[in-house]
């Protein structure tokens, strides 16, 4: 049985902060994505820059992950670990960032293309953030958490693109990882977590141009689609209200996505 924690008012303002601060190391880290940057460099600049802002990586040493943040480059899907591994232009480069911020997490992930990048990238791209942006639109107490899924799934798939099944959003409050699970397709199981005001939510929809299978590399932790095709990802710490749904990462400046 899972175990939903509701975020009391206190909370959620300490929340609305880190997710400020992880929006904004964010918008840093993808100004830092360019031509013949190693990721392992990239790793270091994020820490350093979560730091000025008086955060702390959520991301390192959760579980045992070395990095400061996850990169994950072309036909990485999620989880890549910063390395010598250098940017090219063209490359999809995923940058996943979260801070812990006056006890809470605040997790926002990202899609850039280095110097620009093909149409066919371009679009696909375009189809993820739409799709981000189409399972927040039901993130509404009183929806489950498969209506979620199953928004993100049917714009994917209506544009030729395949979606993960292997991981999914989850929540997020004083831990990266809280319940529930949110998948980005309709799982087809009856009911699911029916959502409710206080819930704080990690939607990322993780998409692949190929077939949606993935594999996870030797290193324990770095996914990549099987079939080696282009995937891209992105999230917001999203908030269930009474209302509308809030986005807790949403940076307060203008095109980021």
């Amino acid at each position: 049985m899972s175990k939903i924690v509701l975020k009391s008012p206190r909370e959620i303002e300490s929340m609305r902060k880190a997710g400020a601060v992880a929006a904004r190391v964010l918008r840093e880290a993808s100004l830092l994505v360019t031509p013949g940057v190693s990721t392992g460099d990239l790793d270091v600049q994020v820490g350093q820059i979560i730091r000025r802002h008086g955060a702390v990586s959520a991301f390192h040493r959760y579980r045992d992950f070395p990095g400061q943040c996850c990169i994950s480059v072309n036909e990485g899907v999620i989880h890549g670990i910063g390395g010598v591994r250098r940017v090219q232009l063209g490359d999809l480069v995923k940058l996943d960032v979260g801070v812990r911020f006056e006890g809470m997490v605040g997790d926002v992930a990202m899609t850039v293309a280095c110097g620009g990048c093909s149409p066919a990238a371009q679009k696909l791209i375009d189809v993820t953030i739409k799709a981000l942006y189409a399972g927040v639109s039901f993130a509404r107490a009183g929806n489950r958490v498969t209506t979620v899924g199953r928004a993100v799934q049917e714009w994917v798939e209506s544009n030729g693109f395949g979606v993960v099944r292997e991981f999914c959003g989850h929540g997020v409050g004083r831990s990266v990882h809280e319940d529930p699970q949110v998948p980005n397709y309709d799982d087809g199981r009856r009911g699911g977590v029916r959502l409710k005001p206080g819930m704080t939510i990690a939607i990322e929809p993780m998409v692949t141009a190929g077939k949606p299978a993935v594999e996870i590399l030797e290193d324990g932790w770095t996914v990549v689609t099987q079939d080696r095709q282009f995937a891209a990802h992105f999230e917001h710490t999203v908030l269930v209200t009474e209302g509308d749904p809030e986005i807790l990462t949403r940076d307060d400046l203008p095109n980021l996505y």
